[in-house]
């Protein structure tokens, strides 16, 4: 089996408004002396280094990528957005929105995340590769079509799916996003549209703020075809479990997709600054199990994994290669150093048992049938 790993160096350089944490630094927050962004680079870094080290880079086909093409980013962003944004990037960054800062060259990076993901599902559909991780940065599960938004400057994910539909003449594609966050801009994006299922599994109100929740059904043709399934606060490892097997798992047995596309976050591990779940690594390397296996059963394995958030320099890197490992196959010498801490960290009986209650509540209301 070929797994593709999409990465350009040329994403890490992207940089935006001084931050101390993820505040914007002035007024009372006092400016960082370490990195200067809440999206930083030195995660994903981390995380190329670790597949370096680890061997699993050798083992992987690692590419780059053109950047997106005006007409592709056309079919997700309107013109008047990405005029006003590559205007503002030859003039030296700006804004694009909330939480989207940018630099010089803003753009043109921006163009080549949305290429890596572009080409990562091509290759894929293509038959070129079997299954694919796109590197992509800055992430774009929360743009919006005519504004940035949460570190999100182009919708990626969306961006990439609608070249895979104008090429291949797909009619269904799902999209489950397991970032921490709720994918907001996919959601508003593909929200009256039937040949796109989206399915977020995120924290319940961590940000957007009053976003994801499981009412959100989409509107119009694609009313039933936008999955939010929010989850408790702390709820860790077992809680994304049940999500996938309860409500994840049977709408997209029911879908029948023919492309699986993964929002492919790590925000959801227990040491990230920007949300409370506590998985860990086995947590990512379960969920990436169930969804090779589900795109084996239903679309010939045609799967691809763009990356989202992740916030924690020290630990992302584990959780994003327990994932690559598991899309790939093979096992690396790798030992996650805080495995067992976070495992004992996990939330107890009673809080497992409403979490997956609550669950089992809202597959019965999708009809869904129970699970033991």
């Amino acid at each position: 089996m070929t797994t593709g790993f999409f990465h350009d160096e040329r994403t890490l350089w992207h940089f935006g408004a001084i931050h101390t944490g993820n505040l914007p630094a002035g007024g009372w927050v006092q400016p960082s002396n370490g990195n200067f962004m809440a999206e930083a680079p030195d995660p994903k870094r981390r995380i190329v280094s670790l597949l370096d080290v680890s061997g699993m880079m050798a083992r992987l086909d690692r590419r780059s990528a053109d950047p997106a093409s005006e007409e592709a980013l056309r079919r997700v962003h309107p013109r008047d957005y990405l005029e006003s944004f590559a205007q503002m990037s030859a003039n030296g960054g700006g804004s694009v929105g909330q939480d989207g800062s940018f630099g010089p060259g803003g753009y043109d990076i921006a163009r080549l995340s949305a290429g890596l993901a572009i080409d990562a599902v091509d290759a894929v559909l293509s038959g070129a590769l079997d299954n694919a991780y796109a590197l992509t940065r800055p992430p774009g599960h929360h743009c919006l079509p005519d504004r940035g938004y949460g570190f999100c400057l182009l919708a990626n994910g969306a961006v990439a799916v609608e070249a895979a539909i104008a090429r291949h003449g797909l009619s269904r594609v799902a999209i489950l996003d397991w970032d921490v966050h709720h994918g907001n801009g996919t959601e508003a994006i593909f929200r009256d549209r039937p040949d796109v299922l989206t399915i977020s599994i995120h924290q319940d109100n961590c940000y957007p703020i009053n976003s994801g929740a499981a009412s959100e059904r989409g509107e119009g043709r694609g009313e039933g075809y936008n999955l939010n399934i929010p989850l408790l606060p702390g709820g860790g490892d077992q809680a994304y479990r049940d999500a996938l097997d309860l409500v994840a798992a049977p709408a997209l047995r029911r879908y029948r997709p023919e492309l699986i596309v993964i929002a492919s976050g790590v925000d959801a591990n227990a040491l990230d600054p920007l949300a409370r779940m506590l998985a860990h690594s086995e947590t990512f390397r379960w969920m990436m199990a169930q969804a090779r296996a589900l795109a084996d059963e239903l679309c010939g394995g045609r799967l691809v994994a763009i990356h989202e958030g992740g916030y924690s320099e020290v630990y992302a890197p584990f959780c994003a290669h327990a994932l690559i490992e598991e899309l790939t196959g093979e096992r690396s010498a790798v030992a996650d150093p805080v495995l067992d801490f976070v495992r004992a960290q996990q939330p107890g009986d009673a809080m497992r048992a409403l979490q997956r209650r609550l669950l089992a509540e809202q597959a019965e209301a999708l009809g869904f049938a129970a699970q033991a």
